[in-house]
């Protein structure tokens, strides 16, 4: 008889590239992980994993048995969780993922309190900037911050986030305080290195493009707000990320006439299954507790731009 946790061990193995990532993914033994895969093989009658000294391949078996062993997961999942939801529990395992400055800022602390509230679910909250197929690479749901484009999601908008330009008061003194576009273009500017670093603005007529003079470029919403905080220049960020600091004024906005392109902050899951009841409720709780207009646009809207 086929056991889950062989299965569960395949699918880890080939979404992690390797056993020994499997295995510190799974928390557990390398050997058992190896194990559990040997006995699915023997099981099978095929061997679905092509071991070498330098990498790991899956077989043409074990690429046509990998979609129908994360079905058969999700299957045994969403079974158990039914069968909780009837309880009023929510259980087993739940793999997110999510931008690092959200991630950090606020998705960590709201989902913990979701956690102890529901203590029976086993997180996997995996934090990075890349872009990562939810689909492919067998997450639950992931949050995104911008656009989906991908018609594979299914999306649910939890949150708004505008961007504001901002510099520390030291700066601003030092270097003056741009009023339109055109004097924008001449300061030094903290700028985002992974994608797209023009800065995009709304007017009546369209869409405004800013191609500023970079000073710096990062890749991660936090060390751009502290080099702002150090004096480095003018940075275009989510209010999510600086609405404590404008708060306090150790940032103040940079107010250029026209407003800077927004996002949306969404939760999405594949659209080949529906949305897991822990899905489904953690979207509800984040929704909850970023509020309407969430708390951050809250804190910048009570710090007037000064001017």
């Amino acid at each position: 008889m086929m056991k889950l946790d062989g299965v569960a061990a395949f699918v880890m193995v080939a979404e992690a590239g390797s056993i020994t990532a499997a295995a510190q993914r799974m928390g557990l033994a390398k050997s058992v992980v190896s194990e559990r895969l040997a006995e699915l093989e023997r099981l099978v009658g095929t061997r679905l994993v092509q071991r070498t000294t330098r990498k790991l391949s899956l077989t043409e078996g074990g690429t046509a048995f990998l979609e129908r062993g994360r079905r058969l997961l999700r299957e045994a999942e969403e079974a158990v969780a039914e069968l909780a939801e009837r309880r009023s529990e929510l259980v087993g395992p739940l793999r997110i993922s999510g931008p690092v400055s959200f991630g950090v800022l606020h998705l960590g602390p709201a989902i913990f309190s979701f956690l102890a509230t529901n203590p029976k679910i086993e997180l996997a909250l995996e934090l990075e900037d890349r872009f990562v197929d939810a689909a492919a690479d067998g997450y639950d749901a992931v949050i995104r911050h911008g656009p989906i484009h991908d018609t594979r999601l299914v999306a649910r908008h939890i949150a708004s986030s505008r961007r504001v330009l901002v510099a520390s008061p030291a700066y601003l003194d030092a270097c003056g305080r741009p009023g339109t576009l055109i004097e924008l273009r001449q300061h030094r500017a903290i700028l985002y290195i992974n994608r797209d670093s023009d800065w995009r603005f709304h007017s009546e007529s369209g869409a405004v493009v800013v191609r500023a003079q970079p000073a710096v470029r990062v890749n991660n919403g936090l060390m751009m707000r502290d080099a702002a905080l150090a004096g480095l220049g003018i940075t275009l960020l989510p209010t999510f990320v600086v609405h404590e600091q404008v708060a306090r004024g150790d940032l103040q906005i940079v107010d250029v006439g026209i407003e800077a392109e927004g996002a949306e902050v969404h939760v999405a899951h594949p659209r080949d299954r529906a949305a897991s009841v822990k899905v489904r409720a953690l979207t509800e709780h984040l929704r909850q507790s970023f509020g309407n207009p969430p708390y951050w646009e809250t804190a910048v809207a009570q710090a007037s731009p000064m001017s």
